[in-house]
């Protein structure tokens, strides 16, 4: 793959297209038919401006071959199909991931982005039946990964321009790079599919090779029109996140960083504004802690954290902030954990290390002891400190006739324990800030307006935010944000605390009972994880939690009802107090069970270790 094309001294704002068209060799195929014949599939463009792109794929080895003609007397299979995502090798064969149904989610500076709605993995593996029972129970755990792979969310992509640049580093683009293929302009680090598409970059078909990324792209119809009441102009803003596949994981199975620098839930967000003929682009990032420590569920709600003492550490951190300001330009880390308990020494020892690094200015605000109250303008405090440094940061701002005016050469990097819920209030706080003050220095806002004054304007940004937050959240914990009525509101509400219990109570779920396979198939995905087709691919727990977490919930819920049933219907009988007090002591008896062997019936992922 080509090399990211870094440009030192910061890449500001936007994920658009700097108003150039594309030139047709940057084109991917927009629609395909797929056919299948009994020996093979063939992926033909339908496609007007992309004719005569055609590859296959054989059914029983997996063999790509580009086709430029077919002379097969056979009449196919056909269907509709709207990309292909890549190709991934397990031990017993080949498989092809195809888009089958998309949504077109709008346009950014005039090109059209869609959401992957569902995908089909085409199986080319005809050896697989002469596999050992060993073999196809492997492949089964494999294939439980794929499907779990097929309904990722948040996975966006265009046919026309790379959503994994922002606009500045777009707009920097040379014209001979912009007629290279789509996935040769792509940033590495945001391509969800990078480690799929090598077969297909291998055998030279860019047409159907489609950089996909992971995040959020928020532009909904109603931003078509925002009205600016002082000079009636119409305006739009859209938000672009794009999330790293460094350190790709879920929420308990990727902390921190790992020994190359990068970091968990890194996610790089654009705030983009398109009013009378100007487009403007603010960028933020957040990512995890960038120390080496974990958090591994035990069927605690709140799992103990550990930071794991290693003679990398300094470099680590010194490894990730020298790579953001290469990239961004003068950084500002804020750090929104708490000061006390297992957050306090983490956060302790991030300010002990980043008292090392003297180029980069640190800030810790402890968010729930100067928000605790749902206080949503508080975060005024922590603005405060920052303002002068994102204020010279500044943001990108493109005239009508395409010229730069304005460039942001810095960036603002969030972070509380997960980079989610606290992490999207303020960076949320932060680009209301920017938005006002890019309104007030082109003339639309006058000095001592803001945006907070139009109620219908106002509206709409808190959504789009709070949106935005709720997509990131569920890619990575697995439900909706907390804490999404301090964006919509700057309160809390009480069906906000409601809906925040109950999100709660599904990431624990999730977090000790289902993210070890999500894990896996993100590890498998990536790349992380190096498929190997001699001895065993992975090791199995001593207990299945598949197995085994059903009985042990079984047993303590069936019989805490049956206790409580007994109880209430007793009635003085003595076989029925007899009945509740054995159901409630064989009740009592499995919860410290399970709980000892937490290993054993929590999900674990099975292909990688944490660092």
């Amino acid at each position: 793959m080509e090399d990211e094309g870094v440009v030192p001294g910061g890449n500001g704002g936007g994920g658009g297209g700097g108003g150039r068209s594309r030139p047709l060799g940057a084109l991917c195929c927009r629609e395909l038919r797929l056919l299948e014949f009994p020996d093979r599939y063939v992926v033909r463009s339908a496609d007007p401006d992309a004719p005569d792109h055609a590859f296959s794929v054989g059914r029983s080895d997996g063999l790509i071959e580009p086709l430029f003609e077919d002379s097969s007397s056979l009449t196919p299979k056909v269907s509709t199909i709207y990309g292909v995502v890549g190709i991934i090798k397990l031990p017993a064969g080949t498989y092809v991931l195809l888009i089958t149904s998309r949504e077109e989610v709008g346009s950014c500076l005039g090109f059209s982005i869609f959401h992957v709605m569902s995908m089909r993995f085409l199986s080319c593996n005809g050896s697989l039946k002469h596999s050992k029972s060993q073999e196809k129970r492997d492949e089964a755990y494999f294939m439980s990964l794929l499907r779990t792979l097929e309904s990722t969310p948040g996975l966006y992509y265009s046919y026309e321009r790379d959503l994994t640049l922002n606009l500045q580093r777009t707009c920097k683009l040379t014209e001979e790079r912009m007629h290279k293929p789509l996935w040769k302009q792509a940033d590495p680090r945001f391509v969800w599919n990078h480690n799929l598409m090598e077969d297909l970059i291998e055998n030279k078909l860019d047409a159907f090779t489609i950089p996909v990324i992971q995040g959020n792209i928020l532009n909904g119809l109603s931003f078509q029109s925002v009205q600016f009441a002082l000079k009636d102009s119409p305006a739009r803003i859209t938000l672009i996140s794009r999330r790293c596949n460094r350190r790709l994981g879920t929420r308990m199975w990727r902390r921190g960083a790992n020994l190359e620098g990068s970091t968990a839930n890194f996610i790089e967000t654009e705030q983009i504004l398109e009013f009378e003929g100007y487009r403007s682009s603010f960028i933020q990032i957040r990512g995890s802690i960038p120390l080496l420590w974990e958090q591994i569920v035990d069927l605690s709600y709140k799992p103990r954290l550990n930071i794991i003492n290693h003679d990398e550490t300094p470099k680590v951190v010194e490894r990730h902030f020298r790579d953001l300001i290469q990239r961004y330009g003068e950084t500002v880390a804020v750090d929104l954990t708490d000061k006390e308990g297992d957050e306090g020494r983490l956060s302790d020892a991030f300010a002990a290390e980043m008292e090392k690094l003297p180029y980069v200015r640190y800030v810790r605000f402890d968010f729930h002891n100067a928000c605790g109250k749902g206080i949503f303008d508080n975060l005024q405090l922590l603005y405060d400190q920052i303002k002068e440094n994102v204020e010279n940061q500044g943001y990108l701002l493109i005239n009508t006739d395409g010229e730069i005016l304005i460039q942001q050469n810095g960036i603002v990097r969030v972070n509380c324990i997960d980079c989610l819920d606290r992490t999207n209030v303020t960076q949320s706080y932060v680009a209301r800030k920017l938005l006002n003050l890019l309104l007030q220095q082109v003339g639309t806002f006058s000095s001592n307006e803001c945006i907070s004054m139009y109620t219908d304007i106002y509206e709409k940004f808190k959504n789009l935010w709070a949106e935005h937050g709720d997509e990131i959240s569920l890619e990575y914990a697995g439900t909706h944000a907390l804490k999404g009525d301090l964006v919509r509101y700057g309160r809390q509400t009480v069906s906000g605390i409601i809906k925040d219990g109950i999100s709660a109570l599904t990431r624990y779920y999730l977090n000790n009972f289902q993210d070890g396979i999500r894990q896996d198939a993100l590890d498998l995905i990536s790349g992380r994880y190096t498929v190997s087709r001699s001895g065993p691919p992975f090791r199995l727990n001593r207990f299945e939690s598949s197995s085994y977490l059903p009985v042990a919930s079984a047993l303590i819920v069936g019989g805490l009802t049956m206790t409580t049933t007994l109880t209430l219907n007793q009635g003085g009988n003595s076989t029925h107090v007899v009945s509740s007090v054995l159901l409630a002591g064989l009740s009592a008896g499995v919860v410290p069970l399970v709980k000892a062997n937490w290993k054993q019936f929590c999900s674990r992922p099975r292909l990688c270790g944490l660092l």
